[in-house]
């Protein structure tokens, strides 16, 4: 039987060390990256079978990098492998069509499985918050209960590193766009979420499992 060949990108050395020999006991690895920009460059040279991606990662997130290469290849598998548990990540992803949503925590259990699913064509979520998912997939009313749910997947990864006290500028730098850029989408966040000060921002991402 072919191996499945396996593309990882996560930008944390740590746990794509430990991801990385996870995968390798199942699957052909043919590539380990650490940046969403690398992410669809090596998508587009090793053309892999499955895509097992973080969501956040610098100079380009996980999912503006699936939805640049969902226009290259409709067909693509990517499951998103995340510390997030936030259910408006997870739909963003799944409703893109990611074929799996697996949290950091239960990657030991269940990646391999949610691999295998995505090569089958099936989707996977982590149980943990499988049924917030699909509940609220369910209820179109809940969508916007929460102002969160508005913010785009720029706006929570900029939101992210403001809440980690990086500038305007290191954020920039690190998503490969202007200061200005950066600022404009901190005051949009911040008349999204209702909130006027940096301090009610980090407390709102703390809430959101954006940040400790």
């Amino acid at each position: 039987m072919k191996s499945i060949r396996v593309l990882l990108a996560d930008d944390h050395r740590i746990v794509a060390e430990g991801l990385k020999r996870l995968l390798e006991q199942d699957f052909d690895l043919v590539g380990v990256v650490d940046n969403g920009v690398k992410l669809l460059e090596s998508f587009r040279r090793l053309k892999p079978d499955v895509i097992v991606a973080d969501i956040t990662m610098p100079g380009m997130s996980g999912l503006d990098a699936f939805a640049r290469m969902k226009l290259e290849d409709p067909d693509v598998k990517v499951v998103f492998l995340t510390m997030h548990q936030n259910v408006a990540y997870a739909r963003e992803a799944l409703q893109g069509g990611a074929r799996g949503y697996v949290l950091k925590q239960s990657a030991v259990d269940e990646l391999i499985l949610a691999v295998r699913a995505a090569m089958a064509g099936r989707t996977f979520v982590s149980p943990d918050i499988a049924g917030a998912v699909f509940h609220s997939a369910q209820s179109p009313e809940a969508e916007t209960a929460d102002p969160f749910d508005k913010l785009s997947a720029r706006q929570r990864e900029i939101m992210r590193l403001l809440a980690d006290g990086h500038s305007a500028k290191v954020i920039a730098s690190r998503l490969d766009i202007s200061p200005r850029t950066v600022e404009s989408h901190k005051y949009k966040i911040m008349d999204t979420l209702d909130v006027s000060t940096s301090a009610e921002l980090i407390r709102f991402a703390v809430r959101h499992g954006l940040a400790d």
